[in-house]
């Protein structure tokens, strides 16, 4: 069973429909006894990531999710969720993540020369930097779906693969049994799903 944490943030319905399309048993709650006793955990989210952060610490989320990662059940973290794995994220203000990958969430903005559209947002290729379990039979320059501002750098150590949005940005990431992708695979077509498949039947 795949469990979908429900902290009040992210794209559930569209996440659950995705999961259901491809055959596999999926659960959104935030019941820790069911949490624990999954295969598979997802934690997803979108906006702001100090809002995500207060909701994942308010249902109890968030020391559970250091504990899943503990015991080595695999985690992928979506969007907002990716970036929650990271050590601290920079949006209005400084906020501490789960510290479950090393790296900082920064702004896109600053980073660029020329003026680009922020949030990044429509269709984009990968770049592979590392074999990744589950980018098994996606092939590099796929094209994924992104929305986002801010990205996650120095991170190179667990960054598995970047987009290009005039300097190459963070695009997935994994660490032992935590993934992170900062597109929505759920989003993404046939590639997301395929995605997706690979990470529940690791």
């Amino acid at each position: 069973m795949i469990a979908v944490v429900d902290y009040g943030v992210g794209n559930l319905f569209s996440l659950r429909c995705s999961l259901e399309a491809i055959g596999e048993k999926a659960v959104i709650t935030r019941d820790k006894e069911v949490i624990t006793g999954s295969d598979h955990v997802i934690l997803p989210g979108v906006g702001a990531f100090g809002d995500a952060l207060a909701k994942l610490k308010e249902t109890g989320m968030f020391d559970l999710m250091r504990e899943i990662a503990e015991e080595g059940k695999p985690m992928l973290g979506i969007c907002v969720g990716m970036q929650l794995l990271f050590e601290k994220d920079l949006e209005f203000g400084e906020h501490e993540g789960l510290s479950l990958l090393p790296g900082t969430v920064d702004a896109i903005e600053p980073r660029l020369t020329r003026k680009l559209d922020i949030p990044q947002m429509g269709w984009n290729a990968l770049k592979y930097t590392k074999a990744s379990p589950i980018f098994e039979g996606i092939e590099e320059g796929t094209h994924m779906y992104f929305v986002h501002s801010y990205a996650a750098r120095d991170c190179e150590s667990v960054t598995t693969a970047a987009c290009e949005y005039e300097i190459d940005l963070t695009a997935a990431v994994q660490k032992d049994n935590i993934f992170g992708t900062q597109f929505h695979p759920e989003k993404s077509g046939p590639a997301g799903l395929k995605l997706l498949k690979n990470f529940c039947t690791l």
